[in-house]
């Protein structure tokens, strides 16, 4: 699983011109899901986003997390996070997990995201969506279990 995690000022999805999710401070985060992924693996991707202390406190130091800033979490499915570049100009989709699958994890990280943060919003499965926000900082961070 891997997430891009956009420390954001504001973020919102948009689904055929309708607004679906939108967030103040918080983090957008990208979602992939491969092929090998769990509720297990969820598990340990939630508790390090929610954990994650990459808002500055009085000292300018990344040392807030998400719940001490009140933040909100715009979460979006986006399969091309395990898009296979190494061969040609196509990008390769086959380690992206199957659809069914993905989506059942995609909508357990947002039922877990949602017993811990107030404020979380969506995007839609599969659907082609536009994301807009300001990225604070920029910053922006990959997290992949692969790594945890």
């Amino acid at each position: 699983m891997r997430f891009v995690i956009q420390r954001v000022l504001e973020a919102s999805c948009e689904i055929d011109q309708e607004i679906t999710g939108q967030i103040g401070q918080g983090f957008c985060v990208l979602i992939g899901v491969s092929g090998q992924d769990t509720k297990e693996t969820a598990d340990k991707m939630v508790q390090k986003l929610i954990g994650m202390r990459i808002f500055a406190d009085e000292n300018r130091k990344t040392n807030r997390s998400l719940d001490d800033v009140g933040g909100g979490l715009l979460l979006i499915s986006q399969f091309t996070l395990y898009a296979n570049c190494r061969k040609g100009n196509r990008p390769s989709f086959t380690d992206a997990g199957n659809p069914a699958i993905a989506e059942e994890l995609y909508e357990y990280v947002v039922a877990e995201c949602k017993k811990r943060i107030p404020d979380v919003q969506t995007g839609c499965f599969g659907a082609d969506m536009k994301i807009r926000l300001i990225n604070d900082g920029p910053f922006t961070i990959i997290l992949d279990s692969a790594d945890l």
